[in-house]
């Protein structure tokens, strides 16, 4: 066994003691399980909100994406920029209507909001269908990260059925509690993985940025600019729309949202957000100086340029600690998920099928149903072929058809 697959095991074994850990003291009811009680500090809503916005997307799409489509990729740093904007006027009202009604879950919110039962069983089924594409996203990354940063030794379905189990385990047993500790050491790992890959890779391989992006433009002419067809101008225009209108109607986001305490936190975070955006920037910078270094991959193997280009340049410890920032950017925001799809399954589509369920009971659902997403999950995931940034952009479409129903109830509290 290589150091990097030891690093990759203890990285998994410590993200499962920190998520049990997170448990002690905690009377863990349905409320603590899914939204935190509503008591979490804005520093805990930033590390949370942080962890399940910045993904495996952030890690191996963004990327892949610039190593593959050029230019095209800064749409990922415009609309994160653009819905943090946003969200300093969006969340605050959806956090006070949300805590008045004792809303858990994204489609109760909507439910209450046009005093519609049925809008609400729509609007959960439509999240549903949101969040498979995305936590197979998370598990499609996992796969990726493991298999080539333990060099082979775990392939990609041993990876994801283990990530898998040891997510599951502390979903179930600590809830967002696990999610926000576990996203705390996660956040930091990544920050200093992202912002050392960017800088150390271009000025490594290509002398620096600008030699680094003179040499791309020298081989592949118009490759950093805004194609005349395909992904151009309008294409770059919708998708940015598209994905900051879409951003905070993820269920997930908005389980986040109801574990603040304040509606001030938004507000600390909405000015502090668009700075942590820079480290999609320096991910950015790695999958361009893959450009050159790396060429030839096509299809959904563009998520790979970042790791194999750290694979031909870092000594095996070192790439195992790339592979274990990636791993917790899979873990984190996919445990979130799994609570929030949890959360959603139990009170609205489990309890208005049997309505003398109490939260003693619904809290048992929740927790079944997490294992029974996973599964699911996995199994959509070892079938699957698409990139990340595609599967992201399915599940962006879905959401986002909720955001006029929203906005427009919104106006009008």
């Amino acid at each position: 066994m290589n150091a990097a697959t030891v690093i990759l095991l203890l990285t998994l074994a410590f993200a499962l003691w920190t998520g049990l850990r997170a448990r002690r003291g905690v009377t863990m009811d349905l409320a603590q399980w899914s939204v935190g009680g509503r008591g979490f500090s804005a520093l805990l809503v930033f590390v949370l909100m942080a962890g399940e916005l910045y993904t495996t997307f952030t890690f191996l799409g963004a990327s892949g994406y610039a190593y593959g489509h050029g230019g095209a990729a800064l749409y990922i740093l415009v609309y994160t920029c653009l819905a943090f904007v946003m969200s300093y006027w969006l969340l605050p009202p959806i956090w006070r209507f949300a805590k008045r009604h004792g809303a858990m879950t994204q489609p109760e919110v909507f439910a209450r909001l046009y005093d519609s039962p049925a809008l609400g069983l729509l609007v959960a089924v439509v999240a549903l269908l949101a969040l498979v594409p995305y936590l197979v996203v998370q598990m499609k990354g996992l796969g990726l990260i493991v298999e080539l940063t333990s060099y082979g030794t775990l392939s990609p379905a041993t990876a994801v059925w283990i990530g898998a189990s040891v997510m599951t385990v502390y979903v179930m047993l600590s809830g967002i509690h696990g999610s926000a500790l576990t996203a705390v050491v996660k956040d930091v790992l990544v920050l200093l993985v992202c912002v050392f890959l960017g800088l150390y890779l271009p000025y490594h391989h290509h002398g620096g940025l600008g030699p680094m992006f003179e040499r791309i433009e020298a081989a592949r002419p118009g490759f950093l600019a805004l194609p005349a067809e395909g992904r151009n101008a309008v294409w770059f225009s919708s998708t940015v729309a598209l994905s900051a209108l879409g951003m905070y109607l993820w269920p997930h986001a908005f389980s986040a949202v109801f574990t603040a305490k304040s509606e001030r936190s938004f507000r600390k975070n909405a000015a502090v957000m668009p700075l942590y955006a820079l480290v999609m920037l320096f991910s950015m910078f790695a999958g361009f100086a893959a450009v050159l270094e790396v060429p030839g991959l096509s299809g959904g193997q563009i998520d790979l340029a970042l790791l194999k280009l750290s694979l031909k340049t870092f000594d095996p410890w070192f790439v195992g600690a790339i592979g274990a920032a990636g791993m917790l950017t899979a873990l984190v925001p996919g445990s979130i998920m799994l609570i929030s799809a949890s959360t959603l399954l139990a009170r609205n589509l489990y309890r208005p099928l049997f309505p003398r369920s109490d939260d003693a009971r619904l809290a048992t659902v929740s927790r079944l149903a997490a294992p029974l997403l996973t599964l699911i999950a996995v199994l959509l995931t070892l079938g699957g072929g698409s990139s990340i940034v595609a599967l992201l952009l399915m599940g962006f479409g879905i959401v986002t058809q909720l955001a006029p129903a929203l906005l427009a109830a919104l106006v009008a509290l």
